[in-house]
């Protein structure tokens, strides 16, 4: 349910390093958090170009049940975001590891990635 490859936040984001842009991560929302918010029916992403502050809302994630802040899981600079969400924001709820992705940043600190929660340490924040 949460793959091993990826690092997790406490507010249900995961990063996948690498990314596909040099010295990038991608970020996207858990299969738990996507769950919880039901059916996905607009997302707002960051520019690219912007500056984000770790812990900082950098969008929102809107569903048929209520609107959500999507945190930035690291500080850094946002080089890509999924386009494809414009159109069909349910990709978020159908594939959120894969084709629901959100945005991909380079980190201000790259070693910061490895401070993140591993799937293990997530899984149990979410069932405690």
């Amino acid at each position: 349910m949460y793959p091993e490859d990826l690092k997790y936040t406490s507010e249900h984001e995961w990063v996948r390093s690498p990314g596909e842009a040099e010295g990038s991560v991608r970020v996207g929302i858990t299969d738990y958090a996507q769950d919880a918010l039901g059916d996905i029916v607009y997302v707002s992403l960051p520019d690219v170009g912007a500056e984000l502050e770790e812990g900082s809302a950098v969008g929102e994630l809107e569903s048929t049940k209520s609107v959500s802040d999507i945190f930035a899981p690291l500080a850094g600079t946002v080089v890509a975001r999924n386009d494809a969400l414009d159109g069909t924001p349910e990709l978020v709820n159908s594939d959120p590891y894969g084709e629901g992705w959100l945005f991909e940043l380079t980190p201000s600190e790259p070693s910061a990635v490895d401070a993140l929660l591993d799937a293990a340490a997530y899984r149990s924040s979410v069932e405690s």
